[in-house]
């Protein structure tokens, strides 16, 4: 079992060397810290850490590296709780509080935390599947194309140009308004999407191939808004950090293009409400992330469901602060949303 000191040691090593990148020696942590030991005793200390598979030599170095066991140890017991800086959150603020609609708020959401963190930084769209449609417009832009906006209880707003073979004149699109929105207000996209299929049969004969036109472009809107979705920021900081990887960096490279696979890994990072989860390095290893470590907190959306957003980079992170910035930005995105 680990001694308190050596939990001690083993916290500093992991700060030295997310600090500068090189391993970590009994003699460096006697000049940089006051342990008010020899470094002999440090030596064992690390010994013993070591034994427990904490750290590792790298190499033939006499210094010694976390290992992904050590990380994990780090984060649950030993990170401090850190919280953001006046400037970090004057910047949250008015950077997030400049956003328009959802997807503008996502966007700048993503964008800001990479900023903060320097890793990739990753936000899922609210869980479409449960929100409501809260209105449903359509408008006619030409004769032959015609405008659907979606517009749901999260905030979420959805448009899309409808091409149609023949010309639509404005008795029909206020016809179809009128009928989709009494079809789809109120419910659910789950039953929106089956119940806005009847609509054409009320469409006059002469116009219905058109109705049918429009209406089943409107049931794909629908339909695609109840699949999962990601939105990503920053893999340049991936490449600057490339020499943190072992082997290439193109296996994570591939990984990250993949949002299914993103959004599995969260979905099995479990954590409460105001908590950030990490899953560290061989713990992704099944996401073909093994060399990478995994940030995720919660966020709220004005419809009331949860969603996640985090940061993905190397094993060698600041965890502490990364952690922090990505607890503010969640809490700061929830607030936002809460207040449209």
């Amino acid at each position: 079992m680990v001694s308190d000191r050596g939990l001690e040691v083993l916290r500093v090593i992991v700060q030295d060397y997310v600090a500068s990148r090189e391993p970590v020696g009994s003699k460096t942590i006697v000049d940089r810290h006051s342990f008010g030991v020899s470094a002999a005793t440090i030596r064992n200390d690390m010994a013993q850490l070591e034994d427990e598979e904490l750290i590792a030599a790298p190499h033939t170095s006499s210094g010694r590296v976390p290992t992904d066991k050590g990380y994990r140890m780090f984060v649950d017991h030993l990170a401090d709780r850190r919280p953001l800086n006046n400037a970090q959150r004057t910047a949250i603020e008015t950077f997030l509080g400049a956003s328009g609609d959802l997807d503008e708020v996502l966007h700048r959401t993503v964008r800001l935390l990479s900023q903060l963190t320097n890793q990739v930084a990753l936000v899922q769209y609210p869980m479409f599947s449960r929100a409501r449609v809260r209105h449903l417009e359509l408008v006619s832009v030409t004769p032959n194309r015609v405008l659907a906006v979606i517009i749901l209880d999260n905030g979420r707003v959805e448009q899309r140009l409808i091409e149609t073979e023949s010309p639509v004149d404005d008795d029909l699109i206020s016809r179809l308004r009128s009928l989709c929105n009494e079809a789809v207000a109120g419910r659910p996209l789950l039953d929106a999407h089956d119940a806005i299929g009847d609509v054409p049969a009320d469409i006059a004969d002469l116009d219905r191939a058109a109705a049918v036109r429009i209406v089943d472009a409107v049931r794909e809107q629908l339909s695609a808004q109840r699949q999962d979705r990601l939105v990503m920021a920053g893999a340049a900081n991936l490449a600057r950090t490339e020499d943190d990887f072992p082997g290439s960096i193109y296996p994570v490279l591939d990984a990250i293009e993949q949002q299914v696979v993103l959004l599995r890994l969260f979905g099995e990072m479990e954590s409460e409400r105001d908590s950030v989860v990490a899953s560290i390095g061989r713990e992704n290893a099944s996401f073909g992330l093994e060399t990478t470590s995994v940030l995720a907190g919660n966020y709220r959306s004005s419809g009331g469901e949860i969603a996640r957003l985090g940061v993905l980079g190397p094993t060698r992170m600041d965890y502490a602060s990364n952690m922090a910035a990505v607890r503010a930005v969640a809490r700061y995105l929830s607030r936002i949303l809460d207040a449209e």
